[in-house]
């Protein structure tokens, strides 16, 4: 039963009590939730998924509570807790889900030692996949997200997950994380996207999440060939530019790329040389998503 299915009395009470288990693909989490207004917020983003059955081991658990103390009377808070310690400071009470979504951000970050994780976007199409790798602010989720409402399959918006026994992409599905600008530009892009509460005044502004499609969720447990690296850059001075990239710099930038590069060492260097090697390698500036999305078919249609 997906959750969407379930009442919003049996989401409240499980949420509270054991929690709910979440297959995102690559890993497992479980969530038990108890604030205020979170069951809508999170039924919004994650109503397509099933609750994991029955209840086993996770890669991690999450406690999302109400901060308590005196400022529980005068500026309500929630808090994120895994392991006995809180992930992050305590969040204002109506900014649940985005502290949700930091907070595992950061302890999968922590946790898939066993994987190289990229900080990236990836997409599919064909059983090929499109690494989009990049910094904060760079365009990188407003282009995942438009590539996914136009036929590409997500496997995730922040993390490029590389086995290491060949080299493939594991889908690590989550919601895509939208922020200010970028929530309107998607919404009139893509109207049929599902897109989550905004929640204002965060530590970056207006924050949204796009639900991942029922395809993408269906095929998360499938992995994609890397194809195509693509360095995107929104640049509002500029229609749509594709430029190669020294596959040498490249190198570098997808080091930098990653959440475990160095602690991973020479395993990581190998896994981020075979990637450099068996893909083309572009730099795109953009600031029309069609053109953009055009552009990288035509890459991908080049990429052998």
């Amino acid at each position: 039963m997906r959750i969407d299915a379930l009442s919003e009395r049996a989401l409240s009470a499980r949420l509270g009590a054991v929690g709910i288990a979440l297959d995102f693909g690559a890993a497992t989490a479980r969530i038990v939730a108890n604030a205020p207004g979170f069951e809508d917020a999170f039924l919004a983003v994650y109503g397509g998924f099933e609750p994991v059955e029955p209840p086993g081991f996770f890669d991690v658990t999450v406690y999302l509570r109400r901060a308590t103390g005196l400022r529980r009377f005068l500026r309500p808070q929630v808090e994120l807790v895994a392991d006995g310690e809180r992930t992050f400071a305590p969040f204002p009470a109506d900014t649940h889900l985005p502290l949700l979504e930091w907070g595992m951000n950061y302890l999968l970050a922590q946790r898939l030692g066993f994987h190289l994780l990229l900080h990236a976007g990836v997409v599919e199409t064909g059983g090929r996949a499109v690494i989009l790798p990049a910094m904060p602010g760079s365009g990188k989720s407003t282009l995942t997200a438009a590539l996914t409402n136009r036929g590409f399959r997500l496997l995730s918006d922040e993390f490029g997950v590389v086995r290491f026994s060949d080299g493939q992409l594991l889908p690590l599905l989550r919601p895509v994380a939208l922020k200010n600008e970028s929530i309107d530009v998607i919404a009139k892009f893509a109207p049929q996207a599902r897109i989550g509460p905004r929640f204002p005044k965060t530590r970056k502004g207006t924050v949204a999440h796009m639900a991942p499609d029922e395809h993408s969720i269906a095929r998360r447990h499938k992995p994609a060939q890397p194809a195509l690296i693509v360095f995107p850059r929104y640049d509002p001075s500029v229609d749509c530019v594709v430029e190669p990239e020294k596959r040498s710099r490249a190198f570098t930038r997808l080091s930098v790329n990653s959440f475990n590069y160095e602690m991973l060492g020479p395993q990581a260097f190998d896994a981020v040389a075979r990637l450099i090697e068996s893909c083309a390698v572009y730099r795109l500036a953009y600031r029309d998503l069609d053109r953009a999305i055009a552009a990288i078919r035509e890459l991908m249609a080049g990429a052998t």
